[in-house]
Formats: structure tokens, C-alpha cells, sequence
């Protein structure tokens, strides 16, 4: 399903310019999807420790402005007007895409805003010639796992290992 089919499914009125679309998941609730800036990053941050993401050091400033530098398009928040109800950070190795800190606002879950986050980083990526995306999800949020595999989004048998530098 196409992002504006899916965004039109989630009773959106859809507004396609570069880099924005208008989301509607509840009759009285607006958001947009945009192209995080810096001047987010204190509410991502706080919307992060609210949805239980763990923050760490390359979450910085520093490492948020890394990844934007090598990923321009691909760092994804929703906002009410008000404040950053969702993000998604996307990566692209010119091999595969990745999905990180996929994080929506309690209040607004469960109305399709996830969804909308992830369909318009896959757009993204698949302008890009990515072919595969990939995502990590924590043994102790495994309950997330029923929402990526709706997605499409299938298990693999692997064990992730990390070595901070």
C-alpha cells in the first residue's frame, strides 16, 4: 500500500509536497510528517524517554547531526502544531535501509501514525534503490513485533551483537 493510500485509509487529508504530507488518524487530531530539524531535537528526545527508547550516546547532538549530515530526508517526525508526536530515523548504507527509534507519542498510538512514519521512510529508501529495510526491536518490547510484522515486516533468526567504539 502506497503512503497515500495508507494515510487516505487512516481518514487523512492528504498533502503531498517534498518532504510533507498532512495526516488526519482522528477526525479532531492533525498531525504532518516532516523532515526532522535540530530544533526538534529536545522534544524527540523527550518524546523518546516517554515511549521508553532507550537514549543513548549516539543520540546526542553530535550523533543526530551525523546522522542527518549522511542522511538528510530520512530522519521522520510527526508534529501536532504543537509538539513531535512521532519520529522514525532512517538510514541507507547504499545496501540495505535501516529503521530506528520508530517512536510514537502514547496518546496517539494506535491510529495509524506508526504506520505513516514507516510507509513514508519505505517511499524514501525506495527512491533511493534500496531494496531491503531492517529494524532491531529490544527483547523487552517485543510486544511491537505484531505492528512490524502487519507492516510486512518478517522475523529472522539472527543475534545482534554491538560494540560501541
Amino acid at each position: 500500500m502506497s503512503t497515500s493510500e495508507l494515510l487516505t485509509s487512516a481518514r487523512s487529508s492528504t498533502v503531498f509536497e517534498p518532504g510533507v504530507s498532512e495526516v488526519t488518524p482522528l477526525p479532531s487530531r492533525t498531525c504532518r510528517l516532516r523532515v526532522f530539524t535540530m530544533r526538534d531535537y529536545e522534544q524527540v528526545i523527550d518524546l523518546w524517554l516517554r515511549a521508553g527508547i532507550t537514549v543513548g550516546p549516539t543520540d546526542s547532538r553530535e550523533g543526530i547531526l551525523h546522522t542527518i549530515q549522511r542522511n538528510p530526508d530520512l530522519f521522520l517526525i510527526a508534529d501536532n502544531g504543537e509538539r513531535v508526536v512521532g519520529t522514525v530515523i532512517g538510514t541507507y548504507d547504499g545496501r540495505c535501509g535501516w529503521a530506528n527509534h520508530v517512536a510514537v507519542d502514547p496518546q496517539w498510538q494506535g491510529v495509524g501514525l506508526g504506520a505513516a512514519l514507516m510507509r513514508e521512510l519505505e517511499n524514501r529508501l525506495r527512491a533511493r534503490g534500496c531494496a531491503r529495510i531492517d529494524l532491531t526491536v529490544a527483547r523487552a518490547n517485543a510486544q511491537v513485533q505484531g505492528f512490524y510484522e502487519r507492516l510486512g515486516f518478517d522475523p529472522r533468526d539472527v543475534i545482534v551483537m554491538q560494540k560501541c567504539l
